[in-house]
């Protein structure tokens, strides 16, 4: 059993309950617009495993370290993992083909800055977008995600509500 972080679209900002709510996770994943390397190497202290991509907005240093389109499975779940991917209905160009071919439990993504997790029962994956974690863009919540999984099944998901921080007590860019 593993306990899964999941956050998007942080854009070089920092908040510190990042720490707080992935404190007991095993893995974290970025699904891309990470900013740059110093957020990154902050989520990497807080779980054994890392796993990100770069997003739209990330240069040519996360876009070295990192693919745009990663792979994996965890507790005999398969998992998809890429900045731009949409959602049932409305997937990016290729996703439908991705989706086909690596028959995924999971598909995670971020880009819109829009929280939504979705069932496509079509393809028996769950779309998962964490929404926006960072304060760039329109978002008035910014948001992560947290998931279980154990022997091949996804348990637990909760979405985590960032409280606005308007005296930025919590959080700070990163440059």
């Amino acid at each position: 059993m593993k306990k899964i972080g999941i956050i998007s679209d942080t854009h070089s900002y920092w908040d510190d309950r990042y720490e707080e709510h992935f404190k007991d996770c095993d893995e974290i994943w970025h699904a891309g617009d990470i900013g740059n390397e110093k957020v990154i190497d902050r989520l990497a202290t807080l779980a054994p495993v890392l796993r990100a991509v770069w997003g739209n907005a990330d240069g040519q240093s996360l876009r070295r370290r990192f693919k745009e389109t990663e792979i994996f499975e965890v507790e005999g779940v398969k998992v998809v993992m890429t900045h731009i991917g949409g959602y049932p209905g409305r997937y990016a160009p290729g996703i439908k083909q991705r989706l086909t071919i690596s028959q995924p439990k999971i598909l995670v993504c971020g880009h819109s800055h829009i929280l939504k997790v979705i069932p496509d029962r079509y393809y028996s994956v769950l779309t998962i977008n964490p929404g926006a974690a960072g304060t760039q863009g329109w978002q008035k919540v910014r948001t992560l995600i947290t998931l279980t999984l154990d022997a091949g099944t996804i348990k637990g998901c909760q979405v985590i509500e960032l409280a606005p921080d308007k005296e930025h007590r919590h959080g700070r860019i990163l440059d």
